[in-house]
């Protein structure tokens, strides 16, 4: 299985003083935020396939964007974005497949089709497992998210050739990885619940996850993500 090897210190962080890059200019760039899980899907994508050399990054401040942003490269004002072939494109797991299919590097998914339509499957529910899992912030996540952690253990075991999805590592993986990561620590901290226990394909996963130095180079401050979720998703005192 490839990795990435590649060590790269990560661009300095554009805010609403920052001046734009030559948007436009031929430069393939994937524009991000760091604290963002979906800008972070593509990321991995970019990491995993070995394009750090091909796609450029560049991180935007959503708590304080470049007004060019919005009016020069992407009016959604979203991450994550890419710039390639003068067009920009959004919305996370489009920006994924579209590298996977128009980059050189490993594929992200698999040639067979079981496989492939299962990623479908699997890909279609993560916004509903982000959602439901949000929600529960409201109340006893303990409770309410726990339906979406077992539907990922027993769709672990659909394959037995790998730690993954798809048994093998693919988009499905990038796709769920983010999130979790989010939610193992929030959930641990404010709820002392771990949503691998008791669920060893899950934690045998996430293990495997963190070996990956595609998805490991693009990995947050813990502590930061944890104040920010206590900061938006907690009653504050």
């Amino acid at each position: 299985m490839a990795t990435s090897s590649v060590k790269e210190v990560p661009p300095p962080t554009l805010n609403s003083n920052s001046e734009p890059p030559p948007v436009f200019d031929g430069t393939t760039r994937l524009y991000i935020a760091y604290i963002c899980p979906f800008a972070q899907r593509a990321w991995i994508a970019r990491n995993y396939k070995g394009l750090q050399d091909k796609i450029k990054l560049v991180a935007i401040d959503l708590q304080d964007r470049p007004a060019w942003y919005k009016e020069k490269v992407y009016p959604a004002n979203k991450v994550p974005a890419l710039e390639h072939n003068n067009q920009v494109l959004g919305e996370s797991l489009d920006v994924v497949k579209y590298i996977d299919s128009n980059f050189e590097g490993p594929a992200l998914l698999p040639d067979d089709p079981v496989k492939c339509e299962f990623a479908e499957e699997l890909l279609s529910y993560t916004d509903t497992m982000v959602g439901t899992v949000f929600s529960s912030f409201k109340g006893d996540p303990t409770k309410e998210a726990v339906s979406t952690f077992d539907f990922l253990e027993n769709a672990l075991h659909k394959f037995d050739d790998g730690p993954f999805f798809l048994g093998e590592f693919s988009l499905v993986d990038i796709a769920y990885v983010t999130f979790i990561e989010r939610f193992y620590l929030f959930l641990k901290d404010a709820w002392n619940y771990d949503l691998t226990s008791g669920r060893p394909k899950l934690a045998s996963w996430f293990e495997e996850m963190n070996k990956i130095d595609a998805y490991t180079q693009t990995k947050y401050d813990p502590q930061k993500l944890v104040e920010y979720f206590k900061g938006n998703f907690l009653p504050q005192k």
